[in-house]
């Protein structure tokens, strides 16, 4: 697995990149194949707001065969932040593995009547962490810039907002960014 560690605000020691290294790297275990877990991508930063009371944040981005996990955690101490973000991380995996474990053991069961396989570790962990959905909506998408889906956002006081792009016909998202601006999500060409 590639491992990429950089710090923005802060200057990355030696001990300090083979901490972050060897926490991530340890989530690779979750995965059989070796080309499964493609390469992270570790920032540590320090924010420089004073009035932060956890300025120390570990951010990791794990690219794991075309899905894209993210964990982000913040402390006072980075080496506290970093053990946050790996163990958000690795639940994520979990979780991730534990689908792809069910959908496999579905798809067999399909072509072949066989008994049910005793459950892992990491399928009984992805029961328990498993997310329903509880509400459902739906809404009218008339065509509309970025800059006004960022405005229909702001007034509904939602983080994102799904819209249909006047320009392109296509469906985008515009979504509220942790430094206060905005992104806008493209479907790609």
């Amino acid at each position: 697995m590639e491992v990429a560690v950089k710090g923005r605000n802060i200057s990355v020691t030696e001990t300090l990149e083979r901490y972050a290294r060897e926490k991530v790297e340890r989530i690779a275990r979750f995965f059989d194949d070796a080309g499964s877990v493609a390469r992270a991508e570790i920032e540590l930063i320090h924010e420089r707001n004073h009035s932060n009371p956890e300025p120390e944040v570990a951010d990791t981005t794990l690219h794991i065969n075309g899905a894209v996990l993210k964990a982000r955690e913040a402390s006072a101490d980075m080496y506290a932040s970093i053990d946050l973000m790996s163990d958000k991380l690795e639940r994520q995996v979990r979780r991730y593995r534990g689908r792809q474990l069910d959908r496999w053991h579905g798809q067999r069961e399909r072509h072949a009547a066989v008994e049910a396989p005793e459950p892992t570790i990491v399928e009984e962990e992805a029961e328990e962490i498993e997310a329903r959905i509880v509400r459902t909506k739906q809404f009218q998408m008339k065509p509309m810039s970025p800059e006004e889906a960022a405005l229909q956002m702001e007034l509904l006081d939602h983080t994102f907002f799904v819209f249909t792009s006047a320009d392109t016909g296509e469906i985008n998202v515009v979504y509220r960014r942790r430094d206060g601006n905005y992104g806008l999500i493209e479907p790609a060409r």
